[in-house]
């Protein structure tokens, strides 16, 4: 499964940095649009269109993502823990964190504010302070099952957040990271309702 799944995002990502580096840029003039020749695909849409779905979605999204990679760190360094959801947690941090790195990217190059983001409700399904103190003081097979059922919850919400990306934003490349998002949690969301199961 985690080979499959590390395949598929593997592909989903590299689609959506082509997108990003070749069809991003529109700027008149330039000869070379979209391209990037430094390596690392630079922050797309520069000069395409970005409404305020958009920024809500790059600021939130990223945001969240933290989140699951701490939720997945915290779980990682537990003893005892259920092999499969082991398998999870490190599949979910190679997958979020490069999207939180282009993220990161297309804000900077949107030249949006971030600054009020510790103010800023972070999405549903956000776990709050208490349920991450539980998540660090639970072991074994009872941290096993919180983090199955807190991380279900977690990537509803993400889903939600990416179908309003899909529905109300403009810019293509946050368009296609929301649908990549829904079609990769939805999968994990039914794989850890299966395992939870077993538990």
């Amino acid at each position: 499964m985690k080979i499959r799944r590390a395949s598929i995002a593997a592909l989903a990502l590299t689609a959506l940095l082509a997108l990003t580096s070749c069809g991003g840029n529109t700027a008149p003039g330039d000869g070379m649009e979209g391209m990037d020749h430094g390596g690392r695909s630079s922050a797309p849409a520069t000069n395409a269109a970005v409404n305020d779905a958009d920024l809500m979605f790059a600021n939130m999204m990223k945001e969240h993502h933290a989140q699951a990679i701490e939720m997945s760190d915290v779980l990682l360094g537990k003893e005892g823990v259920d092999q499969r959801v082991v398998s999870l947690a490190e599949q979910i941090k190679d997958d979020q964190m490069p999207e939180i790195e282009m993220m990161d990217r297309w804000l900077e190059d949107w030249g949006a504010d971030t600054s009020d983001m510790d103010n800023m409700d972070h999405g549903g399904g956000t776990m709050s302070e208490a349920e991450m103190q539980a998540l660090e003081d639970a072991s074994g097979a009872n941290a096993s099952r919180l983090f199955l059922e807190q991380m279900i919850q977690h990537h509803e919400g993400a889903v939600d957040m990416a179908q309003d990306e899909v529905d109300n934003g403009q810019n293509s490349a946050a368009i296609a990271l929301a649908k990549t998002v829904i079609g990769a949690q939805t999968e994990e969301i039914a794989t850890m309702k299966d395992i939870l199961a077993t538990l």
